[in-house]
């Protein structure tokens, strides 16, 4: 079994999500999709915003450039601030995707200390890295110092008594059912307490 840095597995899935492509906003068709989400007309948003309706229309087609005025204007009819009508909207659509992993299926990488099975695997893109861990590291001395990476990270006891060290808090011991989040930028090791290897569930941020 191949063995792997877990902070260069966090590094390559982190790197593997590409970076998100923001496309440049279009003024007016960011003002006809606030304007239709109000299911108003073209006369309604003009008579709410104080503007002609076919400055609106100008607007809304790329027909004109607004005016500061105008710009407030158009806030103000669609009770928002001005920078909002420069914000992208969120995505809205439902993109649907989903990934099953069975028992024992995902992708096995190994460290020094511990024993990860990769989950949503197939997945590309993703903002968390789900993945099970077999803890075989029974005291501290067995890292070559701290573990720390970008990103936030949960844990979540599976099986088994662990102990997580971190970089500025006491060991604190964690049986199952016990969970804890923390800041991964934060040295933090876990070792094994059972006499069978603990498990335990992480799931770290990758944005």
């Amino acid at each position: 079994m191949k063995v792997t840095d877990p902070k260069s597995m966090i590094r390559v899935a982190r790197e593997a999500g590409g970076e998100a492509h923001v496309e440049p906003l279009n003024l007016g068709e960011r003002v006809r999709e606030l304007r239709r989400s109000r299911g108003w007309t073209l006369e309604e948003a003009a008579v709410r915003a104080g503007l002609a309706r076919s400055t609106l229309s100008k607007i809304e087609n790329g027909q004109m450039s607004p005016t500061y005025e105008a710009l407030k204007k158009l806030a103000g009819g669609l009770s928002i601030s001005v920078p909002q009508l420069f914000t992208p909207p969120s995505k809205a659509q439902v993109n649907g995707r989903m990934a099953v992993t069975k028992g024992g299926e995902g992708q096995a990488q190994a460290t020094a200390t511990y024993e990860h099975e990769l989950l949503a695997g197939s997945l590309t893109k993703k903002q968390m890295l789900p993945y099970r861990a077999t803890i075989r590291a029974r005291s501290f001395e067995e890292f070559d110092g701290w573990v720390r990476h970008d990103g936030e990270e949960f844990l979540y006891v599976l099986t088994g008594v662990i102990r997580l060290y971190t970089e500025f808090y006491e060991p604190v011991e964690l049986r199952r059912g016990d969970s804890v989040y923390y800041d991964a930028a934060m040295g933090h090791n876990v070792v094994s307490l059972s006499d069978e290897d603990a498990t335990i569930l992480w799931v770290t941020s990758l944005v």
